[in-house]
């Protein structure tokens, strides 16, 4: 294969520091391993002496197999690894490390869920799997970026209990002599601080490192590396600031658009030649990402055709977007276009909610990396069951205990000690409280009334009339959440109860979806006929012949959290990243409405169509 002039300059560079700017579908892979290969056929540099580091285990794997096979087969000792795995291979040297002192992932989530168990103060967590996740990546973030405990603000939680939950998660921890992953790129930053002689042997052992992905990279991983490379500074670093879209796990773009200032006598190269995607798809994600201001200014060509526009879809709401999107994927089917090379991408998981439901409905084979929130396990959808299920008579305990308070009626769980609830029970109990009878006989006439109503109008009536939004907002304020979140989720639970006439036929809806969701988990295997569902940030380094955004709406993408401008910029390359998966036919979709309210169109369709 030949190579392009910009392609050719960065193989052939030889010493000193080089960053290559690599837009999407650029090449870059290619390059870093003709580089390597450049390097110990033309200037016959020792293969042990070149470090390339990627940022997961998958990229390693792929990038020491495509080595092997740019040599014809021939093993070369170069070391392939991640930052972590090197960093924890220069731990072992030193203090004899074994892998039973590493804290795994799961060791890790296990932990923080024991210790959140065991907070005294009472909060609610929506979704356990995320609220964890969420914990594990802010702990990260501390690490990586050497932040103040005392000075950061939690958004999974308030920050008494964030505070508590890192305290004790770091005490437990150190209690067992184990290191997470985030203490393996401290510690060897504080080994290299603390014996420059240990630091001059891994100098001497290394000298040229490739660093794959370097827009991804944070703040202790650059110091580390800074340190290693140095005093030769032979470091070769491939990325694109316009996909830095990992901020939450410490990732800092603002490191790589600042290495000229570190190392002024760096060359620079843009590989600008995409090679993956129509002309349309390019000049499209042109015009969105170039609304960001902190970035490399690069204008990306492709000799490929002209291709199909971008097509832009309004649709009324969630559920006629996912029955639009069914409809799209099977018109490309039809075409002869493999199901794996179809995917649909979205900002999170919360926003494939109504497709996941609509492609199980109709037997589409489709494949998820991701955790999908079950909407039927939150809280509210929780409660919503709880108070339908009482209403067919029998009061099971557990399902009063959920709802007896929620809105607040000042029942005790002294009231209930038996496995089923009765309302005779309950006036005997409170004989002597007037004002509480008044309360069950209220119940008990609104449980009455919910036994007659389809599901849609029982949610409406448990919603408005028995005053359970009312709680909502009690809630939210109490916790400091945003109400509007929790009456979204209330309201989308009604929205998808309307297709259904009894609370019988709902309820069976909810457990063959929850079964059909677990058994998606346990699969969790790569099928080539079945389309790919990924949110934009598993999407990453992937590619496919057409891409479906769905729910491009302000609020949705860019998030409504997202309010700083270095998180709106965030917000833009995400985006990006999703645009530039496709090769050939992209499709952006938005609702008018959701769940009741209505929705614009993100503002990133108004840069595309400019």
């Amino acid at each position: 294969m030949g190579f392009n002039r910009a392609q050719t300059e960065a193989i052939r560079h030889t010493g000193g520091p080089m960053m290559v700017l690599a837009g999407p579908g650029s090449g870059k892979t290619l390059v870093i391993t003709k580089r390597i290969e450049y390097l110990i056929q033309k200037h016959k540099v020792r293969p042990e002496e070149i470090l390339v580091i990627t940022f997961t285990k998958a990229a390693t794997r792929e990038m020491r197999e495509r080595f092997i096979r740019c040599m014809d087969g021939k093993y070369l000792p170069v070391t392939f690894g991640t930052f972590h795995g090197i960093y924890y291979g220069i731990l072992k040297w030193a203090y004899n490390l074994k892998a039973e002192n590493i804290l795994s992932e799961e060791e890790k989530t296990r932990l923080l869920k024991e210790i959140a168990g065991s907070i005294d103060e009472e909060f609610e967590i929506d979704d356990e799997k995320e609220f964890l996740s969420g914990i594990a990546a802010e702990i990260s973030s501390i690490k990586n970026n050497r932040l103040e405990l005392d000075t950061f603000e939690s958004v999974q939680c308030p920050p008494g209990i964030f505070r508590q939950i890192f305290k004790e998660y770091e005490r437990q921890r150190s209690r067992c002599k184990r290191l997470d992953f985030d203490d393996m790129l401290v510690l060897c930053h504080d080994l290299f601080v603390k014996r420059p002689d240990i630091l001059k042997k891994w100098q001497n052992r290394y000298s040229y490192i490739l660093i794959d992905e370097f827009q991804d990279i944070n703040k202790v991983q650059y110091d580390v590396i800074r340190m290693l490379a140095a005093p030769k500074n032979n470091l070769f670093i491939v990325g694109d600031d316009d996909q830095s879209i990992y901020r939450f796990r410490g990732a800092r773009p603002e490191i790589m658009l600042g290495f000229k200032k570190d190392y002024p006598s760096a060359k620079e190269i843009l590989l600008d030649v995409n090679y993956r995607s129509t002309k349309a798809v390019v000049y499209g994600a042109q015009k969105v990402i170039a609304k960001n201001r902190n970035r490399y200014d690069k204008k990306i060509i492709t000799m490929n055709e002209q291709g199909e526009d971008v097509h832009i879809q309004e649709v009324r709401n969630p559920v006629e977007e996912s029955r639009y999107i069914l409809q799209r994927i099977e018109e490309e089917m039809k075409k002869g276009v493999p199901a794996s090379e179809i995917a649909v991408l979205f900002r999170t998981g919360m926003e494939s909610r109504s497709l996941v439901e609509t492609l199980m409905e109709y037997n589409v084979p489709f494949q998820m990396k991701e955790h999908i929130p079950n909407l039927y396990e939150h809280f509210v959808g929780r409660n919503f069951r709880a108070y339908l299920r009482m209403a067919s008579g029998k009061i099971d305990r557990r399902d009063f205990l959920e709802v007896m308070n929620r809105p607040v009626r000042y029942f005790s769980r002294s009231s209930v000690e038996t496995k089923e609830v009765s309302f005779e029970s309950l006036r005997r109990f409170y004989c002597d409280k007037e004002w509480m009878l008044d309360r069950i006989d209220q119940l008990d006439v609104d449980l009455r009334m919910l036994e007659r109503m389809t599901p849609y109008t029982a949610i409406q009536y448990i919603r408005k009339k028995m005053g359970y939004d009312d709680f909502l907002r009690d809630y939210a304020a109490a916790r400091k959440m945003k109400t509007e979140d929790l009456l979204e989720t209330a309201e989308e639970l009604q929205e998808r109860a309307k297709s259904y006439k009894t609370i019988q036929e709902w309820f069976e809806h909810i457990e063959k979806y929850t079964e059909e969701l677990q058994q998606k988990v346990k699969e969790n295997t790569y099928n080539p006929n079945a389309v790919s569902l990924l949110t934009m940030h598993s999407a990453k380094g992937l590619e496919f012949g057409s891409v479906f955004i769905i729910a491009a709406n302000e609020d949705v993408c860019p998030y409504k959290k997202a309010e700083a401008v270095e998180e709106l910029e965030e917000e833009r390359r995400m985006f990006y990243v999703a645009m530039t998966r496709a090769k050939k036919n992209l499709t952006i979709s938005y609702v008018r409405e959701r769940n009741g309210k209505s929705m614009l169109p993100s503002r990133f369709l108004g840069d595309l169509l400019e």
